[in-house]
């Protein structure tokens, strides 16, 4: 089956002008491309005829998850005069037609476009990828409730990256619990969350005084966030190993909650059941009393040891990322994404697993799908922006995305 899209555009021909005017060349250089500047030869009518055309392209990518800068939509003449579209890029197998025409001062262009209804090829799976089931009939508490315990002050985004990203999975619920300090902020912010101040023992910071109130609210969820940007003081410690152990629901412990494991005095004592320990080569190394170049020399032995001395299933992120469960089951990510080496994006991540548990998944099954889900919505992003630049909030969009193609795949 075929997507097809209506793209309208108009622009006034003196605000092209007075962009050139202004600008010059460096405007016509980050706009249109080399052939089309010396195709319109100075007239303004015929760059605002472009301008138009390549916003109507646009308006026609919108929502399909390929997004095309101006310059990389050429609009030149075809053999017989009309306007012919070029996208300089991957198109996706996408056919897109413009018409331009002027009228009263404006240049005004309306596109067609076809594409096939998917246009993702996205990359084998490994075996124990699943998402679950979305029933028809289904409510708000058929895909469960996710507890967010993130945030300190100056690390308000992890918390708010967290969250959002278990509501992008498909969470039924979303509640952060944050700091009385923070809370103005997060609950602002996280319209589609709900936010939930809970005593601090410095300003935005969690302390083990709000260990009851945590605890009554996990016992309620069918999985738990803990650690994104949540600080490092000592009473915010005790708080997280205390929950580690005895949150009835499952937990994802990432970021300040492995560094509060790694620095505890019963270190590679058995946290509590279904937990996945999410780290990074660096907090992998202090999980293990390791070095970060200890950890990449062998990746695979170190997870599978995190697993075995943690008890839980581990996650080892980079390329490739590893999973691991102590029963000695194993997976390799197949993504190299060097886009996803960038702050916030490891906080979405544990959102992800967090509400695929929630949603009935096991830790080891939501752990690797998590995993390829994140890092397919990376991948994909990458295509249209390159290895650089991309920001953990792009992800929150690309999220559901992925996962809508994976689901026609039979995933």
């Amino acid at each position: 089956m075929l997507v097809q899209r209506i793209g309208v555009d108009a622009v006034s021909v003196d605000r092209i002008a007075l962009a050139v005017k202004r600008s010059g060349r460096g405007f016509l250089e980050k706009v249109y491309t080399p052939a089309e500047i010396a195709y319109c030869g100075g007239s303004n009518e015929r760059f605002a005829g472009r301008w138009a055309a390549k916003e109507a392209v646009i308006k026609c990518f919108d929502g399909t998850g390929i997004c095309f800068p101006r310059k990389r939509i050429e609009v030149l003449p075809g053999p017989r005069g009309a306007p012919r579209v070029k996208l300089l890029g991957d198109d996706r197998g996408a056919r897109v037609e413009v018409s331009i025409t002027h009228h009263s001062g404006l240049a005004v262009a309306t596109s067609h476009l076809e594409m096939p209804e998917v246009a993702d090829n996205l990359l084998p799976a490994p075996e124990a990828v699943a998402l679950p089931d979305r029933p028809r009939d289904a409510h708000k508490g058929t895909f469960g409730t996710v507890v967010v315990l993130a945030g300190s002050l100056g690390f308000t985004g992890a918390a708010y990256l967290s969250a959002t990203g278990a509501a992008r999975t498909g969470a039924g619920l979303v509640r952060l619990l944050i700091g009385d300090t923070i809370y103005p902020i997060l609950a602002a912010k996280c319209t589609e969350v709900m936010a939930t101040p809970v005593p601090e023992v410095a300003p935005g910071a969690v302390g083990h005084a709000a260990y009851d109130l945590v605890l009554r609210q996990m016992s309620t969820a069918e999985a738990g966030v803990i650690g994104p940007g949540l600080g490092r003081d000592r009473s915010t410690w005790r708080l997280i190993l205390d929950l580690a152990l005895h949150a009835e629901c499952p937990l994802v412990l990432d970021a300040d909650a492995l560094n509060a494991l790694a620095d505890s005095a019963h270190k590679k004592a058995r946290v509590g059941k279904n937990r996945v320990l999410t780290p990074h080569p660096g907090e992998m190394a202090r999980l293990l009393d390791k070095t970060a170049e200890a950890v990449q020399a062998d990746r695979p032995g170190a997870v599978r040891k995190a697993a075995k001395e943690w008890g839980a299933v581990v996650v080892l992120k980079g390329a490739h990322t590893l999973v691991a469960h102590p029963d000695g089951r194993f997976s390799e990510d197949p993504h190299e994404v060097p886009a996803l080496a960038s702050g916030g994006t490891g906080d979405v991540l544990a959102g992800v697993i967090g509400a695929l548990m929630a949603q009935g998944s096991d830790p080891f099954t939501a752990a690797v799908s998590g995993v390829y889900v994140h890092a397919a919505a990376g991948h994909r992003i990458s295509q249209r922006l390159g290895d650089a630049g991309l920001l953990a909030s792009d992800l929150l969009p690309e999220i559901p995305l992925v996962m809508h193609v994976m689901r026609q795949g039979g995933l």
